[in-house]
């Protein structure tokens, strides 16, 4: 598992710019970045694999354009729980807030496509403890938390 890109934007409503780095603020967000509140979404991730099925159905999509902060490679991260802690490279620490969001009827991925991955398949973290993220680092998953199956 690893990281494919790193993206900020200045305003919000607009794809996000790759970057060669992006630094992480804890309980704050990505320096620079016009969604950076300390709120519990102060980081976006999508994975590349969500990124090429939107490809598969037509879409002329990259890492940035569904204003993700960091687009993964190797886990499917909807599919984790809440409270999933993830690490990047050694010290990087984040924790799994909220899967999924409301998409705006304006996005422009929806209208070309019929559809966009981001509302089901995005996840947003609060950031534990940060620092500098670049393409290529590594990511993997910490802790996942045991889920009990409901009656």
């Amino acid at each position: 598992m690893r990281i494919v890109a790193v993206s900020t934007s200045a305003r919000k409503g607009e794809k996000k710019i790759n970057q060669p780095q992006v630094t992480l603020v804890a309980n704050h967000g990505v320096e620079g970045d016009v969604h950076a509140d300390g709120t519990h979404r102060q980081l976006s991730l999508l994975a590349m694999e969500d990124i090429e099925y939107m490809r598969s159905m037509g879409a002329d999509v990259h890492p940035g354009d569904f204003a993700e902060n960091i687009t993964t490679e190797g886990v499917e991260l909807y599919t984790c729980p809440l409270g999933t802690r993830f690490t990047i490279g050694d010290d990087i620490e984040l924790v799994l807030t909220q899967i999924g969001k409301e998409c705006h009827m304006g996005c422009a991925i929806r209208q070309q496509v019929g559809d966009c991955i981001m509302p089901r398949r995005g996840v947003f973290c609060r950031i534990l403890k940060g620092g500098v993220v670049r393409p290529g680092d590594s990511f993997r998953i910490s802790f996942r938390p045991q889920v009990l199956p409901t009656a």
